[in-house]
């Protein structure tokens, strides 16, 4: 058995540091014989701005500010924080006539009507006017309503309706910053000379430029793309996934509300000529940008269209952010773990970021190792970390290979040129036949069956000639059951979203 681990020193600060600090210190178990709580450092440097976009989030994030100790009222003054209710996909698909189409991916499960997926009913018999989302969620009726999940005077964190947060990413690495010092994380604002390791390649010190020697016993690498250790130092190779996504640029900009009452629950996602917009409403600003692929557009090409999409604010002057699509082969080399951008990124469609700091963290805490890094604890933690990657970014994917556009070039390229992983591509081929199913995705730790189900049913896809068969055939389908059970869920829906407040305003108490 090797000594317990007393230290973990974290390089990089911003939200992947001073988050992964956070959790570390709500959940660190003792590790020294004494007893002592584990002893966090954040070595941050003063001189490297961090990548400061990636405003919108998943649900997951209501748990980690609870585990963490921070206070949701604190939390939405401090970050000009909004509610999100899911991502609108606008215009990444047409209908069959050939109309853009518009969606909601929501934070709402589907129920189940005695053990059969509300999809097989909605396949099936329709729901009116309604979409898919609207057969069964609130959401819909939230966003048009331009409503908060919550009515007025509910308490902190209450989720009777699912939700994410828009945060300032600036702000809320300044408020994990605070809060990890005041409980004891130690903070070191200074730039990492050298790297050195030790004769079995740990890190074992890092040199800083004003107080010199760092020991080192766990090093968590969170300075970016840059990947300083991890790559730079460790050379774990990074496995390129340009051969399934495309877009490896980006440029981001805030704007102002043209109606600062009138504040969205949603993220819009606005599919463009060459990639997509996001929309970000926060409470005192929008923060928008374009990710896109440099192989169909020039950054100059891309600002031009991006600026026009936008309507030519004034003054707006977007910057570019070069991306890095992929992964390291493993997150965990040595002593060393890498969370954040420096274990790898997969375009910010679906806003999980946040949520694979989380969880990088939560695994490591489960598999935490002695000062011997033992080989099994290291192994499945970086399967974890793995699966991860490839869930996330098989969901991604399927929004590409799902489009049906033909009016630019990137589109079709997105759709018949790039690759898709075997276990996606064994599932979409499956769908055609049948609705995504629990047994279709065995690791699901945000994107399960019904997530994807939302995805195709959005897209119309069995109203596009995707299906190749009849869909649900071996299932006992009740059209008046079915009809019965919508009419309910609708009455339902209307009446919480005639109690639910006003988003501005439901902001505007939590802010005190």
């Amino acid at each position: 058995m090797g000594k317990p681990i007393k230290s973990v020193t974290i390089v990089g600060g911003g939200t992947a540091g001073w988050l992964t600090a956070a959790l570390l210190q709500a959940f660190g178990r003792a590790q020294s014989k004494d007893a002592k709580p584990l002893q966090i450092n954040v070595i941050e440097s003063p001189d490297i701005p961090t990548v400061g976009v990636g405003e919108a989030t998943t649900p997951g994030i209501v748990r980690t500010l609870q585990n963490a100790g921070l206070s949701e009222k604190e939390f939405f003054k401090r970050c000009n924080a909004s509610f999100k209710l899911g991502v609108s996909f606008d215009g990444w698909n047409v209908d069959a006539k050939g109309k853009p189409i518009s969606y909601i991916n929501p934070f709402v499960k589907a129920p189940n009507i005695r053990g059969i997926e509300i999809a097989n009913y909605f396949a099936k018999f329709g729901a009116g006017d309604q979409d898919y989302v609207g057969s069964y969620a609130i959401t819909n009726d939230l966003v048009r309503g331009l409503k908060g999940p919550r009515t007025l005077g509910s308490k902190e964190y209450d989720q009777s309706t699912g939700f994410a947060y828009h945060l300032d990413a600036g702000r809320f690495a300044g408020l994990l910053t605070e809060h990890c010092k005041a409980r004891g994380v130690r903070h070191i604002a200074e730039n990492v000379l050298e790297v050195k390791q030790d004769e079995s390649g740990n890190i074992s010190e890092l040199i800083l430029d004003k107080t010199g020697s760092h020991a080192v016993e766990l090093v968590i690498d969170c300075t970016g793309f840059r990947g300083l250790i991890i790559n730079q130092v460790l050379k774990e190779p990074f496995i390129d996934y340009s051969k399934y996504l495309a877009n490896d640029r980006a440029m981001a900009v805030q704007i102002k509300h043209k109606d600062q009452t009138k504040i969205e629950p949603v993220t819009r996602s606005t599919a463009l000529g060459a990639g997509w917009s996001w929309r970000v409403p926060l409470y005192n600003r929008i923060g928008t940008g374009y990710v896109y692929s440099s192989a169909h557009r020039t950054d100059d090409e891309a600002r031009d269209e991006f600026l026009a999409h936008l309507g030519n604010p004034e003054g707006a002057e977007p910057r570019i952010i070069p991306m890095r699509i992929g992964r390291n082969r493993n997150a965990w080399v040595k002593n060393c773990v890498a969370i954040g951008l420096s274990g790898g990124f997969i375009e910010p469609l679906e806003s999980t970021a946040i949520y694979m700091i989380d969880l990088a963290v939560r695994w490591l805490l489960t598999y935490f190792p002695e000062a011997d890094y033992a080989d099994p604890l290291r192994d499945r933690y970086n399967k974890l970390v793995d699966n991860l990657y490839n869930e996330v970014r098989d969901f991604i994917c399927v929004h590409y290979r799902l489009g049906n556009r033909t009016d630019s070039q990137y589109w079709i390229d997105a759709r018949e040129e790039l690759e898709l992983p075997d276990g996606l591509a064994e599932n979409l081929e499956l769908w055609r036949y049948n609705l995504p199913s629990y047994y279709d995705v065995p690791f699901n730790t945000i994107f399960d069956a019904q997530v994807y189900a939302a995805v195709l049913m959005g897209k119309q896809v069995y109203k596009t000639g995707y299906a190749k068969g009849n869909i649900g055939a071996g299932l006992n389908l009740d059209q008046k059951l079915w009809r019965e059970a919508h009419k309910q869920i609708r009455q339902n829906n209307l009446a919480r979203a005639q109690r639910a407040a006003d988003h501005r305003t439901l902001l505007a108490e939590l802010r005190g």
